[in-house]
């Protein structure tokens, strides 16, 4: 019997683990997990503005709790895009007290996506405001002067994401918007003009309200100063053009939603975007930048025949009506700008 005590001693040394170094784990915590939490107690808010990784999100909205609380981003959604107008679901303090901080746990599916890339070449998009209905595009009618292609840029962004555009022209007292605006008449655009002793107050107001209406535009045309009227505690800085360059200075550095609210008691929401000087559309489905030429632009079905370039292609609907002067003497420079749109971005 002896020799089968000799065996499980051996046994036993050999599967002996006390001498084993086990290393703890140097965080102290449990390990990770790819089950997610559903963080069913989670309440939703609408991003009103991005600063340095930190959210300033509206909670409990049109009701006597609402109030602005600050967030940041959890681990848990990665690289997932967060920009104003978005609707999130936080975890956390939403107390929305002095030094508290919630955490953003869920991005809402957005309704439309307003993007820009850096250039026509660069199909990386740059997502900048979430869930806009309408675009107000602001430029000048001098001072510094129009730039109907960004103004074009500015209409495929929105015809791309599904947002209805309207062009709100201002300085009109320097200069007549008339042969800038003569360039859109192809469009069913709705315009809106304004000077400095003339604001429309109620007519912009009136076509905000029940919307998120996004604005854009470029430096200097007088964007901030026209969220100010319509929003008066937006306290949006504001700047002058340059007398030499003929530029505006960048003054909103930020991208922020706000609340219009009509004497009546209607309410809107306007996100006012730091004003820029280029657009770039590498991101836009070419398809799509007929929609910014003619009301009832389409492509034809197929490719154009013999493999003709889109650029030299002779058969679309806006080059009929060029050619049957539909579009009068803008018809042209429409166009030229239309192909060479699509050349840069095809």
């Amino acid at each position: 019997m002896s020799w089968w005590a000799d065996d499980d001693e051996d046994d036993d040394d050999e599967f002996d683990e006390s001498s084993i170094r086990v290393r703890p784990n140097p965080k102290g915590n449990r390990p990770r997990t790819k089950t997610r939490p559903e963080h069913k107690d989670a309440v939703a808010g609408r991003i009103m503005t991005v600063d340095r990784g930190r959210f300033s999100v509206l909670i409990d909205q049109d009701t006597p709790e609402e109030r602005e609380i600050t967030a940041s981003r959890a681990r848990e959604l990665g690289r997932t895009p967060i920009v104003t107008g978005d609707w999130v679901d936080l975890v956390g303090d939403t107390s929305g007290e002095e030094g508290t901080l919630s955490r953003v746990v869920r991005v809402h599916e957005r309704s439309t996506l307003l993007r820009r890339s850096a250039d026509d070449s660069d199909a990386v998009e740059r997502v900048i405001v979430a869930n806009a209905d309408q675009m107000l595009i602001v430029v000048a009618a001098a001072n510094p002067e129009p730039r109907a292609r960004l103004i074009d840029r500015y209409l495929v962004a929105a015809f791309d994401a599904g947002i209805t555009p309207i062009l709100c022209v201002t300085k009109t007292d320097l200069a007549d918007p008339a042969p800038l605006l003569a360039q859109f008449d192809a469009l069913d655009l709705r315009i809106v003009t304004l000077s400095q002793d003339a604001v429309p107050v109620e007519e912009l107001t009136d076509l905000l309200v029940g919307h998120t209406t996004v604005t854009v535009g470029h430096s200097g045309v007088g964007k901030s100063t026209l969220v100010n009227v319509l929003v008066p505690s937006a306290a949006r800085a504001t700047g002058v053009v340059n007398t030499v360059t003929g530029r505006g200075r960048h003054t909103s550095s930020s991208t922020i939603c706000l609340r219009l609210r009509a004497p009546d008691g209607r309410t809107g929401w306007i996100i006012d975007t730091p004003g820029v000087r280029s657009f770039g559309l590498g991101h836009v489905d070419p398809a799509n930048i007929l929609k910014s030429f003619a009301a009832t632009a389409r492509v034809p079905e197929g490719e154009p025949p013999g493999g003709i370039p889109l650029t030299e292609a002779h058969d679309w609907e806006i080059i009929d009506r060029v050619e049957a002067g539909e579009l009068g003497e803008s018809g042209k420079a429409r166009i030229e700008s239309l192909q060479k749109l699509i050349e840069h971005t095809a």
